[in-house]
């Protein structure tokens, strides 16, 4: 799959092709549903799958403060957008003069003349251009005055309710992780690099893979029964907490995994953790030896869930 960042790295090559546009966050089954429907079509008539997104998503350029947890950071986006066949992401950088494009400055410059699309894929309720002026019905004008087909997503439902990142994000907050990978169609995970910490757990027994977030917000937090990939002999089975670790006196948000009889170098590694079970919530303890006695608690519940399963 090929990345391209920026209108300006679009090259003649790139023109042609079927297309979507969106957000895309998590990538779930309705993406998913979306892709292999643009599949056949891109296949028909022998032009590359591409997916238009941007970087930051436009709700965390316009009201930062109040946008709610992504489910998925950029490169999480792209190994499941190459999961699911895509050729292509064009990766548009949304800022002050992206916002402020016309609408059909918009048409013109990315789906005409940078892409030359030939067939798009959009949600009906899909907004661009300056003060969101732009809509289905204008996109729609514009293919037909260029030749293009432009067509609604199909919506995927599960549950008899449609599936969208929003619903995913509340079963995520409510502990409910079963009804959130039934919607994503996989386990929620994270991805991210093993880096040092203060190693802490070492000292009470229970060493940790830490993992930076890079993320504001989190769409989950307490502590979990998970397996870790991207290690041999992956899935690796584990407990973790994911929160600002309050008994310690931490601020900021982090991905903590132990993993069960596990004692290998592991920094620097590149690794993706599912969470499969939520176990409790984040809580302070006054004591480390009090935080020790949950930790193996959560860690024998854990055990028995994995055994259970």
């Amino acid at each position: 799959m090929e990345l391209v960042r920026g209108l300006h790295n679009l090259r003649p090559r790139h023109r042609g092709c079927v297309a979507t546009i969106g957000n895309f966050d998590g990538v779930h089954r309705g993406h998913q549903a979306v892709f292999e429907q643009l599949s056949h079509t891109a296949r028909a008539q022998q032009l590359p799958l591409t997916v238009i997104t941007f970087e930051p998503q436009p709700r965390e350029f316009f009201d930062p403060a109040a946008t709610p947890s992504r489910l998925t950071r950029l490169r999480e986006k792209l190994q499941a957008m190459r999961a699911c066949g895509v050729d292509r992401v064009v990766c548009l950088r949304f800022n002050a003069g992206l916002a402020s494009l016309p609408p059909a400055d918009f048409i013109r410059a990315i789906l005409v003349e940078g892409l030359d699309v030939r067939h798009l894929v959009v949600g009906d309720d899909f907004r661009f251009g300056r003060d969101r002026a732009g809509n289905f019905a204008l996109l729609k004008q514009a293919g037909t005055q260029q030749g293009f087909p432009v067509v609604t997503m199909q919506t995927f439902d599960v549950g008899g309710s449609r599936v969208s990142s929003t619903r995913i994000r509340a079963g995520l907050e409510a502990g409910d992780l079963e009804t959130a990978a039934s919607l994503l169609g996989r386990p929620y995970g994270m991805c991210g690099r093993v880096a040092h910490g203060d190693k802490r757990g070492r000292t009470i027994g229970y060493p940790t893979a830490n993992i930076h977030l890079h993320r504001i917000v989190a769409p989950v937090a307490g502590v979990f029964a998970v397996e870790m990939h991207g290690l041999p002999g992956a899935p690796l089975p584990g407990i973790a907490n994911i929160g600002s670790r309050p008994t310690v006196g931490g601020v900021r948000s982090q991905l903590e995994v132990h993993l069960f009889d596990f004692d290998r170098d592991i920094y620097g590694c590149h690794v993706e953790v599912s969470f499969l079970h939520k176990i409790r919530e984040e809580q302070r303890f006054e004591t480390l030896e009090a935080l020790q006695a949950q930790i193996r608690q959560d860690t024998e519940q854990a055990r028995t869930w994995f055994a259970d399963r």
